[in-house]
């Protein structure tokens, strides 16, 4: 019986270590190449000191680092805000939660005639076109997510995606070239919208307000963000706050694909 609870506990103490060490690696993600990692890697000092001490018996030291871990709870929360939000959405976005997925086990309820599916080929034609020409462009796909926060500084659309469209809509002299398109679903639902900017430290100087906007509704929501540089013309991919290389268009249409299955 001993020997039994001796296994279980040691197999629990694993699990334990498992979770924490997946826990600080999410943590690690989230706040890489921000300002907050600096505050985070002294959090870690700060909290192996603690228990170091413990382990000690160093028990003044022990009780005043204690203190104030358990004070600075408040403040830390304060701090890390964004990274707290943007936590909370990576975790509701699991597949477990994810409407997209369970909807499409159901494929009887959605009505015929009404497309469903984000035209991905359609987007990264419009993409390709608009990089010949040195147009620039935001498209920002919706996924579990809701957008309506960042809509209601742009022209709500309800228009199904075609390739002219998307190029219509950034022609230079469009007056909705200005500012990001939304797409949910297969329909273009609002334009001219205002992204919020991320402050990021790890984004290239060579990227401008659009690559930065990309990643910063990237890094508040799980949308995935499509961005023509007018510069180079090139098409960047924006998921998770970060970059994502492709080696070719046709690489980077069964990437998006997948990411919206």
């Amino acid at each position: 019986m001993d020997f039994l609870n001796f296994l279980e506990f040691k197999i629990t103490d694993f699990i334990d270590i498992i979770l924490v060490a997946v826990l600080l690696y999410y943590v690690y993600k989230l706040v890489r190449g921000t300002v907050a990692i600096n505050i985070f890697i002294g959090i870690v000092i700060v909290w192996a000191l603690w228990k170091l001490t413990e382990l000690l018996q160093m028990k003044m030291i022990s009780s005043m680092v204690g203190g104030f871990m358990n004070i600075g709870l408040i403040a830390l929360i304060i701090v890390f805000q964004q990274e707290i939000r943007k936590f909370l959405l990576m975790i509701g976005s699991t597949n477990f939660a994810s409407k997209r997925n369970f909807i499409k086990h159901f494929k009887f309820l959605r009505q015929e005639g009404l497309p469903t599916e984000t035209n991905v080929d359609a987007i990264i034609s419009a993409c390709e076109k608009m990089g010949i020409s040195k147009t620039g462009a935001i498209l920002v796909i919706e996924r579990n997510n809701s957008l309506d926060f960042v809509k209601s500084s742009g022209d709500k659309m309800s228009i199904e995606i075609t390739q002219p469209i998307i190029e219509s809509i950034f022609y230079k002299n469009s007056p909705l070239h200005d500012g990001a398109a939304i797409i949910q679903d297969n329909y273009i639902t609002a334009t001219r919208v205002i992204l919020p900017v991320s402050n990021g430290r790890n984004i290239p100087l060579r990227f401008g307000l659009r690559h930065r906007a990309a990643v910063g509704i990237t890094e508040k929501t799980d949308s995935l963000c499509l961005v023509v540089s007018e510069e180079t013309g090139l098409v960047s991919y924006i998921k998770n706050g970060e970059f994502v290389l492709y080696k070719s268009l046709e690489e980077l249409t069964e990437m998006i694909k997948k990411d919206l299955e």
